[in-house]
């Protein structure tokens, strides 16, 4: 396949990323502009995360049986139906719905556009690795695009906008001609699950996704607050923000290139302390400077985490299962996004926000040195 044939494929994958960078700023806003209280807008965006839990392992499943071309396009449907409901909606009711479209897209996606660039001819760790970095840049994109545009025209002018990203990412899938012929799930279609689950490298692989999605899950959150009371004015803490991303898209390309193999623990170690020390170290600056330069160490850490992460799957699993198995160890992506803000409020409440967010960095310290015995443990002859 040359080289311009797979331009679609990230075409749509950047496109798609570019409504994600976009929802982390309208949606929150948009309901504080209706007028919403803080807990009213924590369960627009946190009450369908069962639902996200769900349709990912539902969306490993189907990719396997069916090809995660054809799930990637389920999912770029539902992220424009999403768009059109925010963009039309006035109550409640409907943002959740907006929402919960939103969520379905989100966790369809990443199975299905991870299985696909595990099957795109030349170099496995190249690819993936090219992959990530479209997507961390697409981001940053979508979270600027986003913010010009309420600006210039409002939020309906700006979720309509997300509905039109998403056409495009439909509309590049549907121009990308993919040859790879895709393994069939031999047995029922969630049989794979058993099997994965009972391999104990499934959990090291969790423990990896759920580390690499750390930084994620608090500039989701509170970061955002956290870089407010430093006394960064909002505009400069988005850039700020942005700056994992950029870590991230800047290292994604690198590690996928250099990265071989799952035999040694250094380099998930390496990236756990990374994760953790920048994390931690946010918690004692106020400064622009260093908060960016920690802000990019926590994005490479992440990046190099993730593309090991989808290597030690890709390694592990055959092709007929390795949907089930991304899908399946991709949710510690989501137990993160899930249980990084319940504890953070948590300890935020206890000893503020600025502790809380040290205490965070540290206990992810002691995960990345739990990840040497594990990964002993976990690898011992098995698969992922």
């Amino acid at each position: 396949m040359k080289p311009t044939a797979l331009a679609p494929f990230f075409l749509s994958a950047f496109a798609w990323s570019v409504t994600l960078g976009m929802s982390h700023i309208l949606v929150p806003l948009y309901a504080y502009e209706l007028g919403y209280s803080a807990l009213a807008i924590g369960g627009i965006l946190s009450a369908p995360v069962l639902v996200h839990f769900a349709f990912t392992l539902i969306a490993g499943a189907f990719t396997d049986r069916f090809g995660g071309r054809r799930m990637a396009l389920a999912s770029y449907t539902a992220c424009v139906l999403a768009g059109i409901l925010f963009a039309l909606s006035q109550s409640y009711a409907a943002l959740l719905a907006g929402q919960t479209c939103l969520v379905i897209s989100r966790a369809i996606f990443w199975p299905a556009i991870w299985g696909l660039a595990m099957q795109l001819p030349g170099d496995r760790g190249g690819q993936t690795g090219r992959l990530n970095s479209v997507t961390n840049v697409a981001q940053i994109v979508g979270t600027a695009a986003a913010g010009l545009l309420v600006t210039a025209a409002g939020f309906r002018y700006g979720f309509w906008a997300l509905a039109g990203a998403g056409l495009c990412a439909l509309a590049a899938m549907l121009a990308f001609a993919h040859g790879a012929p895709q393994a069939q799930a031999p047995r029922g279609i969630f049989a794979a699950y058993a099997a994965i689950a009972r391999r104990r490298s499934t959990y090291y692989a969790i423990l990896c996704a759920f580390m690499a999605g750390l930084p994620l899950s608090l500039s989701m959150s509170f970061y955002p607050i956290l870089l407010v009371e430093h006394g960064h004015a909002s505009d400069a803490t988005g850039w700020l923000i942005a700056l994992r991303a950029a870590g991230a898209a800047l290292v994604g390309a690198w590690a996928g290139r250099y990265l071989r193999g799952i035999g040694g623990a250094r380099v998930p170690v390496a990236a756990g302390i990374a994760i953790g020390a920048c994390i931690a170290a946010v918690a004692f600056v106020a400064q622009a400077l260093p908060v960016g330069l920690f802000m990019v160490g926590v994005g490479i850490g992440s990046g190099v985490m993730t593309v090991y992460f989808q290597l030690s799957v890709a390694e592990a699993s055959t092709p007929a299962e390795r949907g089930s198995a991304l899908a399946l160890s991709g949710l510690g992506w989501q137990i993160s996004h899930f249980v990084t803000p319940l504890t953070m409020g948590a300890l935020a409440e206890l000893f503020g926000i600025g502790i809380a967010v040290a205490v965070f960095g540290a206990l992810a310290l002691a995960l990345a040195a739990a990840l040497w015995p594990l990964h002993a443990w976990a690898l011992r002859g098995a698969r992922v």
